[in-house]
């Protein structure tokens, strides 16, 4: 299948979404062309689902970067907290700079389906984010209860009470799975930008990047639309925000 036919199945239900590997050229592009850097001064850190699919589907050429250290856990909350967000802080090159991609994941399947993926060896598709779709579940049946946080399954109780915020959102939504992810990545997305502002970066530049990660079935890889992407020059203190120009690629 054409990469086009590819990205026809996914627009469906995310229009600005390009490949992966696209986004992590693009990505390397600007690194070199606007920050005028090496990919290798680069610190790497993700916040997405611990999820075994993202890593089979993770672009071999971040290997470039320094890293990545990880920040995610279940659905791409940035579990690690200001412990992890201060280590990986720590560990970048002086001259250099902070790269964060982050933000929750959810399938959409060759035949458009949303909310699942065929994964490689399986007979049927199987859920993604499965996570979200369990927390999802027991909104529908009222099972979620209110500030219920264990220490048994911390992660997940923290993604249900993420839903449970936005309990009439979700179920009102045409796709309730696609308003759930939605909202997970607001949660993400705020939760990184406090961690963000919280931490001391011993670099030139802080780089964030967020995005739905949509993965698709074990032959058809996986795709990015970005909803945030900006970069802070840590010694003039300018934010500059590059998200349109991101997903044109006009830098």
């Amino acid at each position: 299948m054409k990469k086009r036919e590819k990205l026809a199945i996914i627009h469906q239900h995310y229009p600005d979404a390009i490949t992966t590997i696209d986004g992590v050229n693009r990505m390397i592009d600007f690194i070199e062309n606007v920050l005028d850097l090496e990919p290798s001064k680069i610190m790497l850190a993700d916040s997405i689902c611990s999820d075994d699919v993202n890593s089979i589907q993770y672009p071999a050429r971040t290997s470039e970067f320094l890293g990545p250290f990880k920040m995610g856990g279940l659905d791409g909350f940035p579990f690690t907290g200001l412990t992890g967000m201060g280590a990986f802080a720590s560990h970048v090159p002086d001259e250099g700079a902070v790269f964060i991609y982050y933000g929750p994941h959810i399938g959409v399947s060759k035949n458009g389906a949303i909310g699942e993926i065929h994964r490689f060896g399986q007979h049927k598709n199987s859920g993604c984010c499965g996570a979200a779709k369990g927390a999802l579940s027991k909104l529908v049946d009222n099972l979620i209860e209110p500030n219920n946080i264990t220490e048994m399954d911390y992660q997940m109780n923290t993604i249900e009470q993420i839903l449970l915020k936005e309990k009439d959102r979700i179920l009102s939504a045409e796709f309730p799975i696609k308003e759930a992810t939605e909202v997970i990545y607001e949660a993400i997305d705020k939760r990184i930008i406090e961690l963000a502002r919280a931490t001391k970066y011993n670099c030139k530049y802080v780089i964030l990047m967020g995005a739905i990660l949509i993965n698709s079935d074990s032959d058809m890889g996986s795709f990015n639309e970005i909803r945030r992407f900006e970069y802070v020059n840590l010694e003039t203190k300018e934010r500059v925000d590059l998200t349109k120009k991101f997903v044109t690629c006009d830098f």
